[in-house]
């Protein structure tokens, strides 16, 4: 979630030209907590903040009119109630976000082929064949964010023009609730009095080195010499800055090609032969799978286990399972029974699990999952741990773990 207010909120005139535009990058408002709201109608319009009531937790989100008082994502939550001593908490419902981030998607698809998704709610969207039969990016624009209001009750903003990183930067200027288009003529125009910290990949720490050498804006950066960027940043950050201050992004929307599978391994820093110490680490290395699989919108049929021993002789062992999967619940006792099977007490250098025969969830025919339950309770961990790092949540089991070998000096 970003911190921008709605204070500098620009939007497009019905009739700008907007025949060079045709990338859009679609973003869901305050997506986290309009999404909470859904079923709290009674508090739109108020400020609100996504987490949990304690002093103790960090803010996951908060509404325009809370961010208004300078609240933001991972504040800690007394500091929140500090600057906004009205505002009502909720707690987040994670399996909710999933499910609408998945609606807004669908919509996206509907519109082009060429959809790169950036996470749970930012999508880039190549409009270029779509013109002919729908209309150029005001009128696609406006029908997307027609369409995810009311299929999914969220409010998206759209930005448009001919390069990714414009597209970007002009659904953020479009917040809240706007479209904002970007003609090729006007780019420089609108992209040079922006603050640096508007250039992709910028944060506070490039930030502090620009200031610090007098640049500001875009246009300061623009108009000091690629060579003087390179020798304060390095040949690939100099050059990327000065092609950037100048509008110049050549990177095509692409959808991320599937993977045919997802695996981990994991070699030992000394030989292991305690069968509870390998089940950790199948834990671990399961609990990633699964993340990568949901991260990716997968599912898979076939877990596989391998295992390198002592004397570099590597073996591997799999199961198809009855019904497709994402679940780490699943992966793990699946790879946790080829364990069980393995009767040979040879020292272990190397672990890994693999999930293979991956499919879309939509392609896999599945009618009813006894294991849904632990799926969204593991979207949720997902959702925590995209926002606040991976040690947020962590089974004891790992933590126990991670202890032994703190203690063992392993």
């Amino acid at each position: 979630m970003s911190k921008q207010d709605g204070s500098n909120r620009m939007v497009s005139s019905p009739d700008v030209d907007d025949a060079s535009a045709t990338i859009l990058h679609v973003d869901l408002d305050a997506f986290f907590a309009t999404a909470s709201l859904i079923a709290r109608p009674d508090l739109r319009g108020l400020p609100v903040v996504i987490g949990h009531d304690s002093s103790r937790s960090v803010v996951t989100a908060a509404t325009y009119e809370a961010r208004r008082f300078g609240v933001h994502s991972a504040m800690p939550m007394g500091r929140a109630l500090q600057l906004c001593p009205n505002a009502v908490i909720l707690e987040p419902d994670f399996a909710l976000y999933q499910r609408l981030s998945q609606q807004t998607m669908a919509i996206l698809d509907d519109f082009s082929p060429s959809v790169e998704r950036l996470g749970i709610d930012e999508a880039f969207v190549d409009v270029t064949g779509a013109r002919r039969l729908l209309g150029g990016a005001v009128a696609i624009g406006t029908r997307i964010r027609e369409r995810v209001q009311a299929e999914t009750g969220l409010v998206a903003s759209v930005g448009a023009s001919s390069t990714k990183f414009i597209a970007k930067l002009a659904s953020g200027r479009a917040k809240p609730d706007g479209l904002l288009v970007v003609p090729a003529d006007d780019v420089l125009t609108f992209l040079h009095p922006q603050p640096v910290s508007a250039l992709w990949g910028v944060g506070e720490r490039t930030q502090e080195k620009l200031e610090r050498y007098g640049l500001r804006t875009v246009a300061d950066v623009a108009h000091t010499s690629e060579a003087t960027l390179v020798g304060w940043f390095g040949a690939a950050s100099g050059r990327h800055l000065h092609a950037l201050a100048w509008a110049r992004d050549v990177r095509a929307v692409h959808e991320r090609p599937r993977e045919r599978s997802m695996g981990h391994n994991h070699t030992f820093g000394h030989d292991v032969t305690d069968r509870d110490d390998l089940r950790s680490e199948i834990l671990r290395l399961g609990t990633g799978v699964g993340r990568r699989l949901r991260a990716a919108g997968a599912v898979g049929r076939t877990v596989t286990l391998r295992v390198r021993f002592h004397d570099f002789r590597t073996i591997t062992r799999s199961r198809t399972l009855s019904d497709p999967t994402d679940v780490t619940r699943v992966v793990v006792e699946t790879a946790w029974q080829l364990l069980d099977e393995l009767d040979d007490p040879t020292p272990v250098r190397l672990l890994g699990v693999q999930m293979s025969q991956l499919s879309d969830p939509s392609d896999a025919g599945l009618l009813w999952d006894d294991s849904e339950d632990w799926g969204s309770a593991e979207r949720a961990v997902d959702a925590v741990h995209d926002r606040f790092g991976q040690l947020a949540v962590t089974p004891a089991s790992m933590l126990r773990r991670e202890r032994k070998r703190e203690d063992t000096g392993g």
